[in-house]
Formats: structure tokens, C-alpha cells, sequence
């Protein structure tokens, strides 16, 4: 059983969807962004249409914030470009995808590519999740110092050749 998290920050997911110059398919897809809070509209309302690309408001998703992984959030945090990550998974109807999942955590976004049909984007972080962010990492990180271990130094007679017959005093 997962733990809940801590933390929980609503974002309202943004889609892209862009006619293909590929003939082997009409359309791409992508996560374009995110909007702090749960918006009131319906999934996949188009927010604008300009061109070939059509942006759509394509569901919520819940940012879970974990004390354990606070140290992966604050690496996020000082990279200078702050990240979420967005998992949209196919529906194979319509519309074409749900979404799966977002997070702030960089190495559960790679975790995202592991299945192979879903689309992963990571899209800019928008400053009130950013805000909240770094308030649950100024709380709850703990900086680790590092410290290497000292190996055992290999015993040079150890590594020697041995006689024929073993070498154990057996003959």
C-alpha cells in the first residue's frame, strides 16, 4: 500500500495537438503546460485554436508532494528551470488520451518513459506550484552530507597464483 502524500497541489493539464506533416498519421500530441488549481472547465475544452495547433484543457492531475523524495524536489528546484512532468496515457477512443499523472519529481518523471505508449513531456513549473514547491522543501529536506567509504585494501598474496591441486594444503 502506497503512503498518501503529505502534500497534494491540483494542476489543470494543458494539450497540444498539431496537424502532422508525417503521412503516416493526421496529428501530434503534447503536453504544453500546467495551471496551478483544478479549473472548473470540462476536459479537453479547446482553449485556442491558431493555425495547425489546437490547444486544449485536457484534465487534472494532483502534484504529490513526499517527504522521502524531498531531495530529488530541491535538485529539481536548483537546476534553474524547475520542471513537472506530465503522463498522458491513450484512451483509444475519444478523446485520445487521459491524463495519467504529473509530478515534481525528476526521477519518477523518468519513470514516466518506462511505458512505452504513453506521452511524456516535462513542462515548465508555473510560479504558485514553484512557491508551494520550495515551501514543502524548506520544511522537509534534510541535506545528507556524503561520505565516501574506504575500500579494504586487496591483499596482494590473496591474488597470487596458486600452486597445482588447489593451493589449500590439501596435497
Amino acid at each position: 500500500m502506497i503512503a498518501p502524500p503529505l502534500v497534494s497541489i491540483p494542476v489543470g493539464v494543458l494539450v497540444e495537438r498539431r496537424e502532422s506533416t508525417n503521412r503516416w498519421i493526421d496529428h501530434t500530441w503534447r503536453a504544453m503546460g500546467v495551471l496551478p488549481g483544478r479549473p472548473e472547465a470540462t476536459p479537453w475544452t479547446v482553449l485556442s485554436q491558431e493555425g495547425d495547433a489546437t490547444l486544449f484543457y485536457a484534465g487534472h492531475a494532483a502534484i504529490g508532494l513526499y517527504r522521502g523524495d524531498a531531495p530529488n524536489y530541491a535538485s529539481n528546484l536548483a537546476s534553474g528551470d524547475p520542471r513537472i512532468w506530465v503522463r498522458l496515457r491513450p484512451t483509444g477512443g475519444e478523446p485520445p488520451y487521459e491524463v495519467a499523472a504529473a509530478t515534481a519529481d525528476p526521477t519518477e518523471g523518468e519513470s514516466f518513459t518506462e511505458a512505452g505508449n504513453d506521452l511524456v513531456e516535462s513542462v515548465v513549473m508555473p510560479a504558485p506550484v514553484r512557491a508551494a514547491l520550495e515551501a514543502f522543501v524548506a520544511e522537509h529536506h534534510v541535506e545528507r552530507p556524503f561520505y565516501k567509504r574506504a575500500r579494504n585494501r586487496a591483499d596482494p598474496e590473496a591474488l597470487s597464483r596458486r600452486p597445482p591441486g588447489g593451493g589449500r594444503g590439501d596435497g
